[in-house]
């Protein structure tokens, strides 16, 4: 596994919403995170394909791209027939989305609106609403609240989500990495001749913290089948049942390793009216070619030795940080075997992680 580079920290003396929210609009404003979004075939490639398999949905109709970045979604739209596209965008990158549209020729068809969904203001309700608003473990940085609030407010009785369903899947994972970290403080007396093994208990309360570790897993590394621990359909989820995203789960481990960690990951997926049992889904699973979500990776205390159908069982609950709705904390209650129990409250408290 790699491990998630830059982490940037937030003026935790200023938590309230408002100066949250202009954090995180502001960290749109780099061209960083767009040619990193773009970048990755897998999402911009599964948007493209599920938008233009809804043509029939879209052509000669209205649509509201949530947080349009670049505008990209709202060209792909165009490119599916729609008629108006409101490309509703609360960065400054809003300005650089205007360009694109007009190098595009798309300016009788896109509208680029400056501000929060919740801010604004549209001439009509829409027949579509598209979204690119997954974060790191599905639910970091909040965004599906204002996908939830565009749809209650803007899109019309029957409107069409995309996407329109996500799932959450969890498993067992053993990282090599940590072990090869924490043995490391056992070489420096052959390499130097100081002792330094005094050292690990120190690495390994830094290394298998409570952070939530965005990193990419190996197939490899990952000790089960997945298991869905929760659900959620677009078209019904109400902002309240958005507040805690929870469910059980239980898998078997394939053999003999070592536990050290679970990983969290999703899908979406994108309704196809031509073949309704073949939606286009958009996966983070470490078993499909990688996207730039990565996997969330959550360190166990206590590294645990499993065998062969060794059971994994319990509950995660998912729920905003104290200090900002944006940031989310995962927290896991689980039994490995018998007698080893693990309860832990993982977050992405004060940075955001960058590639």
């Amino acid at each position: 596994m790699a491990h998630a580079g830059k982490k940037r920290k937030l003026d935790q003396t200023r938590p309230d919403r408002v100066y949250q929210d202009r954090v995180y609009f502001d960290s749109y404003s780099d061209v960083s995170i767009h040619e990193e979004m773009l970048a990755d075939r897998v999402r911009t490639g599964a948007y493209r394909s599920a938008i233009l398999r809804n043509s029939a949905s879209i052509r000669g109709r209205t649509v509201l791209d949530v947080g349009a970045g670049t505008g990209v979604l709202s060209a792909f739209c165009v490119q599916a027939g729609a008629r108006r596209v409101y490309a509703v965008e609360a960065s400054s990158i809003a300005e650089q989305a205007l360009k694109i549209v007009k190098q595009n020729n798309m300016e009788t068809q896109i509208q680029v609106i400056r501000g929060a969904v919740e801010a604004v203001e549209l001439p009509e309700r829409v027949d579509v609403i598209v979204s690119e608003w997954m974060g790191y473990a599905l639910l970091h940085e909040s965004m599906l609240q204002s996908v939830l609030y565009a749809r209650d407010k803007w899109l019309r009785p029957g409107g069409l989500l995309l996407p329109s369903r996500a799932e959450l899947f969890i498993a067992p994972v053993s990282d090599p990495v940590v072990e090869e970290r924490l043995r490391f403080w056992f070489t420096v007396k052959e390499q130097y001749g100081v002792d330094m093994s005094c050292m690990r208990d120190f690495a390994k309360s830094c290394i298998m913290n409570s952070d939530i570790s965005v990193s990419p897993v190996t197939v490899e590394d990952v000790l089960s089948h997945p298991a869905r621990f929760a659900e959620l359909d677009l078209d019904t989820l109400t902002p309240e049942e958005l507040r805690e995203v929870k469910g059980h789960f239980k898998c078997s481990s394939f053999g003999c390793a070592s536990v050290n960690a679970l990983c969290v990951w999703f899908s979406v997926s994108f309704p196809c009216p031509d073949e309704p049992q073949l939606p286009v889904v958009l996966s983070t699973s470490p078993f499909h070619p990688e996207t730039h979500w990565k996997q969330a990776v959550l360190y166990l205390d206590c590294p645990v030795d499993v065998e062969q159908d060794t059971v994994i069982s319990g509950e995660v609950q998912m729920f905003a940080s104290e200090r900002s709705d944006r940031h989310i904390c995962i927290r896991v209650n689980c039994a490995i075997g018998d007698e080893n129990r693990q309860n832990k409250t993982f977050s992405i408290p004060d940075w955001s992680a960058q590639s």
